[in-house]
């Protein structure tokens, strides 16, 4: 089931406008297209440079018939093109959809198909594309356990495997997660196209979901991850982080770090020059609000550069996925207007990584 966008294009692109000169946001959809709710949003940089975003999207984050949807901008375009349905189990609720190219030119997309009244029902599956994104093939089962999620795409070891980061989400509370909610890592050996899983990250007294995982080196990685509960204000709410000493097969049980977390995803990625980017939301008085990126040029020893990207008061900046394409660029992705707007950022390091925005340590 394919959407062209030519009759609403000029709704759909809204132009760029420039946030502080050296950022540029972009609304890449938002009501006007089909499906009003959209959660959460990534995003990947194809091979021929092209940008595509997965989503997915319905009446509502618990509708009864949730699709999975993508959408690409060309290389050189400015234009969100080619809207279509990817993934849609009859009868069935889609999930969160994470959509990727992997270094042997294979895209992947892997998402959520809900079995259940909530998402401790849900199950993994993924879809492949042998032809850039442009058609998939049928759905094939990750994870046969309840309860099993993904958030957003792998990363690449320096050994070639692929990490993907998942989680068990445990309970039947809509609006929290329970205690024993813990996230892990699933392994994929390109060469054996075998999977395998890592250990459980556990936290002591609260859930934790949805880590984001970086390699330091051969041996070292470490992971930063949102808080799972409730989603009411809690001045002690704050982003866990866990590490592994041996190429990510095993993790340490997760602590908590300064960053403040209202139970909202973060992203954590490692740019080309070595340093490193946290994107969150810097707030736990139950507010998706502002998104902050804070980098790191010591290899996580501290954050000194740390700047509010988006801060509309009302408003929530959730689920952020961050990528660095080939031209150095950043982008991230996010959603808002309760859920029914998916936003494009794309800015230089540098609108970061400057004395205006170097913290006192």
């Amino acid at each position: 089931m394919r959407f062209y966008l030519t009759s609403i294009l000029a709704l759909l692109m809204i132009h760029s406008v420039l946030a502080d000169d050296d950022i540029k946001v972009e609304k890449v959809i938002g009501l006007e297209a089909p499906a009003g709710y959209k959660h959460p949003a990534t995003i990947t940089e194809l091979r021929n440079g092209d940008l595509y975003i997965a989503y997915y999207g319905g009446d509502g984050e618990y509708d009864g018939d949730t699709k999975v949807y993508g959408l690409r901008k060309k290389k050189d375009s400015d234009q969100w093109t080619n809207l279509e349905v990817i993934a849609d189990t009859p009868n069935r609720s889609e999930g969160n959809a994470a959509v990727w190219q992997a270094p042997d030119g294979m895209v992947w997309l892997f998402y959520i198909t809900n079995y259940g009244p909530t998402w401790s029902s849900a199950r993994i599956k993924y879809k492949v594309s042998r032809d850039g994104a442009y058609t998939w093939s049928d759905p094939y089962m990750l994870k046969f356990e309840q309860g099993t999620m993904v958030r957003t795409a792998p990363i690449v070891l320096n050994n070639g495997d692929y990490l993907l980061p998942v989680y068990h989400e445990t309970g039947e509370d809509r609006d929290g997660t329970a205690e024993d909610t813990s996230s892990y890592f699933m392994r994929y050996n390109p060469k054996t196209q075998e999977w395998t899983d890592s250990n459980r990250i556990r936290s002591k007294g609260i859930g934790n979901l949805q880590a984001q995982p970086v390699q330091i080196d051969d041996d070292y990685l470490i992971t930063y991850i949102r808080r799972g509960g409730t989603f009411d204000p809690w001045k002690e709410g704050v982003t866990f982080r866990s590490e592994s000493r041996d190429g990510g097969y095993t993790w340490s049980p997760a602590k908590r770090t300064e960053f403040k977390n209202p139970n909202s995803a973060v992203d954590f990625i490692k740019l080309k020059n070595g340093h490193l980017m946290l994107v969150f939301n810097d707030n736990n008085e139950g507010h998706r609000m502002p998104l902050t990126i804070a980098i790191s040029t010591d290899n996580d020893k501290s954050y000194p550069y740390r700047r509010h990207i988006v801060n509309i008061p009302g408003d929530s900046a959730a689920y952020p996925t961050a990528i660095q394409t080939k031209d150095g660029k950043i982008h991230i992705v996010y959603t808002s207007r309760r859920r029914t707007q998916i936003n494009h950022l794309v800015f230089d390091e540098s609108a970061v990584l400057n004395d205006t925005y170097k913290v006192a340590p």
